[in-house]
């Protein structure tokens, strides 16, 4: 009955989260103003950041935990991710590893979302 496609973060600064994501996406924002800011993808999911502070109905606190996964193709490409979201300051919470579902990392954005890279080897 229901099929989400739009997935929404609360952000300190949408503006901030653009250019991050902008810079990890390698796409522009479809949809940018002062207080939003969303990213359009082929399948037809998207990905928007709302400032926490004009968000109606205002939020009394924040409490999300879930993670935003990118599937990539090998453990060469997660190994490569890694190394890129490391050289640019992101807090690394996990480093590269085996798991039950792939290969695998995790860093946290600059609002401390969980970003999992992944090689699913199932």
């Amino acid at each position: 009955m229901f099929e989400p496609n739009l997935t929404i973060l609360y952000v300190d600064s949408p503006a901030k989260s653009e250019a991050f994501y902008v810079n990890l996406l390698g796409r522009k924002p479809v949809e940018s103003s002062p207080t939003f800011a969303m990213f359009a993808f082929p399948s037809g999911m998207r990905l928007a950041f709302w400032s926490r502070h004009t968000v109606e109905p205002a939020i009394e606190n924040i409490c999300w935990s879930g993670e935003l996964a990118f599937p990539l193709s090998t453990r060469q490409d997660v190994d490569a991710a890694f190394a890129m979201l490391s050289n640019n300051g992101l807090k690394i919470i996990q480093q590269p590893q085996v798991m039950d579902f792939g290969y695998t990392f995790v860093a946290l954005d600059p609002d401390g979302y969980r970003l999992r890279i992944y090689c699913p080897e199932l």
